[in-house]
C-alpha cells in the first residue's frame, strides 16, 4: 500500500466528521493502538487515515484499469502460428 504523508489538510480537522462504531477483536485493537501511538495519532485518526488510504488506492487502481480498457487494441503482426505441443516444449532429449 502506498504511504500517504500526513499533512494538516489530510487530517480530519478541516472536514466535517461523522462518528461510527467499529467492533474489533482484542488483538486487532491492541495492534491498532500501538500503530497509532507510534505515529503520535489518536486511534480514531489512525483508523480514518488507514481507511482513506485504502479507498484512495482502490480508486487509483480503478482509474488505471479504466484507462487500460479504453486503449485501442493493437494488431498482431504476421500470420497466426500454432502453439507448440506440450511434449515439444518439455522434451528433455532435445535439451542435452
Amino acid at each position: 500500500m502506498k504511504k500517504i504523508p500526513l499533512t494538516p489538510d489530510s487530517r480530519a480537522a478541516s472536514r466535517r466528521l461523522k462518528n461510527v462504531t467499529v467492533t474489533l477483536d482484542e488483538e486487532t485493537l491492541a495492534k491498532a493502538r500501538v500503530r497509532a501511538a507510534e505515529r503520535n495519532m489518536s486511534l480514531s485518526l489512525f483508523m480514518s487515515e488507514v481507511l482513506r488510504q485504502e479507498l484512495q488506492h482502490e480508486s487509483e487502481y480503478d482509474a488505471a484499469y479504466r484507462a487500460w480498457r479504453a486503449r485501442k487494441p493493437f494488431p498482431l503482426k504476421g500470420a497466426p502460428q500454432p502453439y507448440p505441443k506440450r511434449e515439444e516444449l518439455y522434451d528433455r532429449r532435445k535439451q542435452k
